[in-house]
């Protein structure tokens, strides 16, 4: 990793940026994080990269008399849809509490061998080093101690959009405090962490067990359970049991993409959830800062950069 320019944040205050493909992703991956390091005086920053133009109607009921949907084809359900979703994201944000959100301007790619994938505007054809260097002028600009992105591993959502946002997180990482990389965009800044989103089998298992104490059945079927986990790579967990408010609030402000009724979303309350599996899991994938010891697992994404920088108060 080139390090020429680097700063390790010494002369900002706490600031955590996280990385999403489409509107709603930030609402179903890490949320509630985000929320309690908002409450805490972080600056929080949503990147989203596309305007998920290729997203379905996926709440039924809009479709009934005398809603937003009914009667309509299925070109003119995409266009309502490309008309609502920019609200339902600002709205989402603002129930998390992000300070900014900032739209990495691509077009949806669409899902995995589909058509969208050749349009020349979506994300999926972006070239690498454009891409990157849009995502370095955002972390130049807002100055993240912590990124957080998408893992190496989707084999389980191979989304190209998915896909792509690991793809420009790393080289980002590193050539945002470079300063011989997209010098017109702004002086160098080197983030301190990065994390990969994790949904663990552990948090799989209990809210499946949750769910058939509180409700009798589960969602989940047995083929999702027999999917393998990666628990072993888990380095960070974080309590977030007083802020799940927040997933459950943003998805909800996604109305067109989430079904309010839908148990894989809203099998358990919130405090049912907080009893049965409080906590959000993180892979630290990058770090200047240090990493946890063997065995140790970090309950803060800030730690080893608390001593030097603090929130504001």
């Amino acid at each position: 990793m080139a390090l020429r320019g680097y700063r390790a944040g010494v002369d900002a205050p706490l600031s955590l940026l996280t990385l999403h493909a489409h509107p709603d992703d930030e609402a179903s991956k890490g949320a509630p994080t985000l929320a309690k390091y908002k409450a805490e005086g972080v600056h929080t920053v949503l990147v989203c990269c596309t305007g998920g133009e290729e997203g379905d109607l996926q709440n039924p009921s809009l479709r009934e008399p005398g809603q937003p949907f009914h009667g309509l084809s299925a070109d003119e359900e995409k266009a309502l849809l490309a008309e609502l979703r920019p609200a339902e994201l600002a709205r989402s944000a603002e129930i998390i509490g992000f300070d900014r959100v900032v739209m990495l301007g691509y077009r949806d790619s669409g899902m995995l061998e589909s058509p969208a994938n050749e349009h020349p505007d979506c994300f999926h054809m972006a070239p690498l080093d454009e891409a990157v260097g849009r995502l370095v002028a955002i972390i130049r600009r807002e100055r993240p101690q912590v990124i957080i992105t998408y893992g190496d591993d989707q084999r389980g959502y191979p989304h190209p959009d998915h896909v792509k946002v690991h793809d420009i997180s790393l080289p980002a990482f590193e050539r945002a405090g470079d300063p011989a990389w997209y010098p017109e965009v702004g002086e160098p800044w080197q983030p301190s962490k990065l994390y990969y989103t994790m949904w663990s089998k552990a948090r799989l298992m209990a809210v499946h067990e949750g769910m058939i104490r509180h409700r009798g059945e589960s969602p989940y079927e047995q083929d999702w359970l027999d999917r393998p986990g990666q628990d072993h790579r888990i380095t960070t967990k974080i309590d977030v049991g007083e802020y799940l408010w927040a997933r459950s609030g943003a998805l909800r402000a996604h109305a067109t993409q989430v079904d309010p009724s839908e148990p894989w979303w809203f099998g358990l309350t919130d405090t049912q959830l907080a009893e049965v599996y409080p906590w959000e899991d993180w892979i630290l994938a990058r770090s200047l800062v240090g990493t946890p010891a063997e065995g140790v697992l970090e309950d803060d994404l800030f730690a080893g950069i608390r001593s030097t920088v603090e929130a504001p108060r």
